[in-house]
């Protein structure tokens, strides 16, 4: 088994694959990066830098889900 780092997402300790980018860490903890945002270590990361983001160790993940509805 390779080598893995423990993160915090959403105040939640895990455990996840080294080396992995935002996306993939999405991914990885079966997510749909399409319809959510993420905030890295207290800052805001845009979605066209997920691929080229790291999460190390010890980080400190949010990450929200955008959720469709409205008013009547």
């Amino acid at each position: 088994m390779g080598l893995r780092i423990e993160i915090s997402v959403n105040g939640e300790k895990r455990e996840i694959p080294a080396g992995l980018s935002i996306r993939e860490m999405l991914v990885h903890l079966g997510l749909d990066p399409q319809r959510l945002a993420v905030e890295l270590n207290r800052m805001i990361v845009g979605k066209a830098q997920w691929d080229a983001t790291a999460v190390e160790a010890d980080a400190k993940v949010e990450i929200v889900e955008f959720v469709g509805g409205g008013c009547r």
